[in-house]
């Protein structure tokens, strides 16, 4: 009796310690879900929900716990589930959030307590530059990216008189400097509008009495949607080509906007039909578990889930190991429904930047085609100013 009870012990004290690891690593996510806006968080949940799934509970074979809260689209708001989910919830990684302001305002008390922000969507200049920290890391873009590709597309379809429109908050000023920097020819004009504002006809007027030959402009969510039908009642979409970022064209947008967005094209790093067999596998995954075509914020998530992952597996889901965690994000081992995929020095994404034109597919549901590649491994402006830059 006493040699099994011996051999059982030793049994037991040679089993590896990480076997005894139950509990899940908890990721914070604090997102948009309410608003005109909300399903932009949706999106990005349900890609990363997606991804986390499809690994039966775990990122990288570790057990993962994501607790998600709505920010409202709320600076104030979001601070606070930051500051609950670090200092309740003892989490080491958080992602989620949608807008730049918010991510502004919770996005340098996030990294300052040493934990891990990875960004499924906003990426403002000022994260990018001067802002940049080695603990974010931005899996979407910059936000000035998917503007410069329209500004340069633009410029090679011959277009010299453009109409600017944006919301007055930090993204829509990127996203009107992105354009800038590569459009070369004239501004008729370049207005700035309240965030989720609903109501468009002085901007519309304005624009009827500037003449343009085209308009840029950068609405997301519920304000895209208003504006396109409030631009089609009036007519000059018949006279005035559109062009803009893929966030005013979002597959579910186009749901609610109908034909008035026909034949508008746009600036994005990811749409539905890019041939990769992870941008396959996932397009044809999203749809069957959620019933619709994922949007580009629901591939961001998705890739957001997929990074951290792949820095999970490289840690063995120790996530007190800030430098080795860091060190395995920047890596970006893993397979981006972009195809190939990774991070410049201010650890915001080198990819390729297409244009996209809506159309309507033989089923009637209007979607976006790609149409081209227009900038091929395309990092930021703004790498110079970050202190980890090249």
């Amino acid at each position: 009796m006493k040699k099994i009870f011996l051999a059982l012990f030793c049994i037991v004290i040679i089993i590896p310690a990480t076997a005894w690891s139950l509990d899940p690593v908890k990721i914070g996510m604090v997102t948009t879900l309410s608003t005109k806006a909300g399903y932009l968080g949706e999106e990005v949940r349900d890609g990363f929900r997606l991804a986390l799934a499809q690994g039966g509970g775990k990122l990288g074979g570790i057990p993962v716990e994501l607790v998600v809260e709505d920010d409202g689209a709320d600076p104030g708001k979001a601070r606070q589930i930051a500051d609950r989910f670090i200092k309740r919830d003892k989490v080491k990684i958080m992602t989620g959030i949608i807008f730049s302001n918010v991510a502004i305002a919770v996005v340098p008390r996030v990294v300052s307590s040493d934990v891990i922000y990875i960004s499924p969507n906003a990426g403002p200049s000022l994260l990018a530059g001067k802002g940049c920290d080695p603990n974010y890391f931005n899996v979407a873009y910059q936000n000035d990216n998917l503007d410069e590709v329209v500004g340069q597309y633009v410029n090679e379809a011959g277009f010299t008189n453009v109409y600017l429109l944006a919301p007055n908050y930090p993204a829509g000023k990127d996203h009107i400097a992105g354009f800038k920097r590569y459009y070369q020819g004239q501004i008729a004009g370049e207005v700035y509008t309240k965030l989720d504002q609903s109501d468009y006809a002085a901007e519309i007027a304005t624009m009827r009495a500037g003449n343009p030959d085209a308009l840029f402009f950068f609405l997301p969510g519920g304000m895209g949607i208003n504006f396109l039908k409030q631009f089609d009642q009036s007519g000059l979409n018949r006279t005035i080509p559109v062009f803009g970022p893929a966030f005013s064209f979002d597959e579910r947008l186009l749901q609610a906007v109908g034909s008035a967005a026909l034949g508008v094209k746009n600036g994005s790093q990811w749409t539905h039909d890019l041939d990769n067999p992870a941008n396959r596998q996932f397009v044809a995954a999203f749809r069957e578990t959620y019933g619709r075509t994922p949007t580009l914020y629901a591939s961001q998530g998705y890739d957001a889930a997929r990074l951290i992952a792949s820095a999970l597996k490289s840690v063995n889901g120790d996530v007190a190991q800030l430098t080795a965690l860091r060190t395995a994000l920047r890596a970006a081992d893993f397979e981006s429904v972009r195809g190939n995929f990774t991070f410049s020095s201010n650890q915001h994404p080198i990819q390729n930047l297409y244009i996209r034109e809506v159309v309507q597919d033989e089923a009637g549901i209007f979607t976006n085609k790609t149409l081209k590649a227009v900038f091929t491994e395309h990092s930021n402006a703004y790498v110079g100013e970050c202190a980890m830059g090249e």
